[in-house]
């Protein structure tokens, strides 16, 4: 075997094609049909994903075909033709389920999100390997969020709140280069401060979180230099609180609004905007330890669950594969997470370090907020589940960030 085709990481490789079969084999039960003909009919959704897939394949093979300094190389512009993408959705795009997220060519649409999340982790690894420090400065950390929120901004304006939502996920290359984790904790402050203030009112949540901060700061050795800390996080908590209906009631769309009040349980609507949910719940509950069997889900058959073979096709697995089923595939996306946090550490470049990174950290958050929404306890925010979930450009997203990934690793100089 070639020395280059040895250096892959092809336990990775293998776990992607599992994922991608697996994916594939619930999609065609979801879209199963009486008129179905044969696994490669088009004019199926599951025949369209088989062409999609066996096309990943062919880019797969042009990924590790080219030079790994290739994608540093050329990475600033890569994340220029991911702004200029997204921008054009706004002139030339096609609006479906109120987003307008697509280019149409005839039958033919994709979503250039999907793309723009490889340009912007390319980018943020090449700034953060160009600095060839690690984040400290203030300097430092504001430009690493302007490559961030750039493209999440924009997408956030077409409106496509999920897949702006995302973007998150590129903290966590930030905190393994060196960012305070006084960030992430201002950010789950901030998250429990907006959940609780849902729940409970401002008045409330102020009583509390003076207690809380008072508590905090006489329990401390040090309490004149812990004063101010306390009371500015305590004044930027109130402040938030009682900001939080304005946000609530102006900002949100009343579809997320309705999502948000069903997750909390302030809400009940199992015919309208709870539908999904509900039904998806159904679906996974009735499979009990090893499913129904493929094929033969009743939810999955009566078409009960909407949109089931794309943001919903773990209902799919849990129905017809039940706990058992479900659970093999929770392992694999766990497995292929740490196993790429573990090639993204062995490596001697700080850009593939941090793109390493940048990929574990985007295909979590896009497994945990999918599998949570699913079953009841997310807000549906229209994210797919990586590998499994239909359309061409999901699939090819994920197989582009994944592989980058896996040719910069097999240029490394150091083996395990």
């Amino acid at each position: 075997m070639p020395k280059t085709i040895s250096q892959f990481d092809w336990l990775s490789i293998l776990v992607y094609f599992l994922l991608v079969i697996i994916g594939w084999v619930n999609i065609y039960s979801a879209s199963l049909d009486d008129t179905a003909r044969s696994f490669f009919d088009l004019d199926q959704i599951y025949g369209k994903q088989m062409l999609f897939i066996i096309l990943s394949v062919f880019l797969i093979i042009i990924l590790l075909s080219l030079e790994a300094k290739f994608y540093e190389r050329f990475s600033s512009i890569f994340y220029i033709i991911s702004l200029i993408s997204i921008t054009g959705l706004f002139f030339f795009g096609k609006t479906i389920n109120g987003a307008t997220s697509w280019y149409a060519i005839g039958s033919f649409t994709f979503q250039p999100a999907e793309f723009a999340k490889v340009g912007t982790a390319l980018a943020l690894s090449k700034f953060i390997s160009d600095i060839q420090t690690n984040i400290h400065s203030l300097s430092h950390q504001f430009q690493a969020f302007i490559i961030i929120a750039l493209p999440a901004v924009i997408i956030l304006m077409q409106p496509d709140a999920g897949s702006a939502m995302v973007y998150a996920a590129f903290f966590f290359p930030l905190y393994r280069e060196g960012l305070s984790g006084g960030y992430l904790i201002v950010v789950v402050i901030g998250v429990l401060v907006f959940v609780f203030t849902l729940l409970f009112g401002p008045i409330w949540v102020s009583v509390g979180a003076t207690i809380l901060v008072a508590l905090l700061f006489f329990l401390k050795k040090k309490r004149i230099a812990g004063l101010m800390a306390s009371l500015s996080l305590l004044i930027v908590a109130i402040a938030l609180s009682f900001s939080v209906d304005y946000i609530f009631e102006n900002i949100f769309e009343q579809r997320h609004r309705d999502r948000f009040n069903i997750v909390l349980g302030k809400e009940v609507d199992n015919r309208g905007i709870g539908y999904n949910t509900n039904q998806s719940e159904i679906a996974i509950g009735s499979g009990s330890w090893f499913g129904k069997g493929w094929t033969e889900g009743t939810q999955t058959k009566g078409n009960f669950v909407p949109e089931q073979h794309t943001d919903y096709i773990f209902s799919t697995v849990g129905e017809e594969w039940g706990f058992v089923g479900s659970a093999v595939v929770i392992f694999l996306f766990i497995f292929l997470i740490l196993r790429v946090i573990h090639l993204a550490e062995r490596q001697k470049s700080q850009f593939n370090r941090v793109y390493g990174y940048s990929v574990a950290g985007i295909l979590f958050l896009h497994f945990f907020v999918n599998i949570g929404m699913v079953i009841g306890i997310f807000p549906t925010v229209g994210i797919p589940l990586p590998f499994f979930s239909y359309g061409g450009s999901g699939l090819w997203g994920f197989t582009i960030l994944l592989f980058i990934f896996l040719k910069l690793d097999s240029d490394r100089m150091s083996f395990w």
